[in-house]
């Protein structure tokens, strides 16, 4: 993994890139928090990052807190974290907390696999608490998976490759097919519902009509009104705007374009337009936004040390 200071301004986002160590396979890695804390400044990591590749971690002691996307979580050990390119997000303090941290670019994995274990899902969980046999299975993949990492030398490059993509393959599905617990079946979402979810991932930077998408779909406004509240609990309206306000907030923490610019990324008619739509949905003007995560990110590392509101995000504990 690899920090890289755009203009080498020290106000801005590190854009952060995978670059595996000398020696080692391409696309994948396994690292102990040790070995990141030595490797990266405590200082580049407290700060928000929008990565272009996956972060897969677990904890085997202590506690960790963790912001993805502007919510909070904190980690104990037994959960699993998954960071999704593009998601933006911020260590807490590593000082009390030891685990392993997986990272795959997206590519490594071929597509069906990928598919089968939800990979490319920006909906899915950011944090899972894998229970039973279910905790069992997927500890004993990733162990499997962290010791191959290690085993370089030991077979030819080429099937030790293929060994890792196979090993990681099987804790991803795992992990993306745990069993509910008893008694508590996971209900499956509605199909209108998903059709208007992935509509709304390709489409939200041309629209935020719902009546748009419901003419795309092929449905009605109170169809599309009826199945987004019973299955997220908000209106369809509410649905297409905070996904519009969630890549707003990842654009302006990581990133030098101006308000005006983000606006137009966005679709709006107007940067005033933008900003008037991004207050009334947060509190606070674009660039107020901005500058608070920016200012915060070195002091609010605390949020992994006591029970605290972090910077744009909820509190998870």
């Amino acid at each position: 993994m690899m920090a890289k200071n755009r203009h080498g301004s020290p106000r801005e986002i590190p854009e952060i890139l995978f670059a595996a160590p000398a020696g080692t396979p391409a696309g994948v890695e396994v690292i102990s928090l040790a070995e990141l804390r030595r490797r990266v400044s405590e200082h580049t990591l407290a700060r928000p990052q929008r990565p272009d590749f996956h972060h897969l971690l677990t904890l085997t002691a202590g506690d960790l807190w963790h912001v993805v996307d502007f919510n909070g979580y904190a980690l104990r050990p037994g959960s699993w974290l998954w960071v999704r390119p593009g998601q933006v997000h911020q260590w807490g303090d590593l000082t009390r907390a030891e685990g392993t941290l997986i990272l795959f670019q997206q590519d490594v994995l071929d597509p069906a696999t990928a598919t089968a274990a939800h990979v490319d899902d920006p909906h899915a969980p950011v944090v899972t608490t894998p229970v039973a046999a279910d905790a069992e299975a997927v500890t004993m993949a990733a162990e499997h998976l962290s010791r191959e990492f290690q085993a370089l030398g030991h077979l030819p490059l080429e099937v030790h490759i293929a060994a890792l993509r196979h090993l990681l393959a099987v804790l991803l599905l795992r992990l993306a097919h745990l069993t509910a617990p008893a008694g508590s079946p996971a209900p499956e979402p509605d199909e209108t519902y998903l059709r208007f979810r992935d509509a709304v991932e390709r489409h939200f930077t041309a629209t935020r009509r719902v009546e748009d998408y419901a003419h795309m779909l092929g449905y009605s406004g109170r169809t599309l009104a009826r199945a987004t509240l019973a299955s997220a609990g908000l209106s369809a309206k509410e649905f297409i705007d905070r996904r519009v306000v969630l890549e707003a907030k990842r654009l302006l923490v990581h990133g030098d374009e101006t308000a005006a610019q983000i606006s137009d990324h966005l679709g709006f008619v107007t940067p005033s337009q933008f900003s008037k739509y991004f207050m009334q949905r947060t509190g606070r003007s674009p660039i107020d936004f901005r500058k608070g995560i920016r200012g915060l990110a070195t002091s609010e590392s605390r949020c992994g040390r006591e029970e605290t509101q972090c910077p744009g995000g909820g509190l998870s504990r």
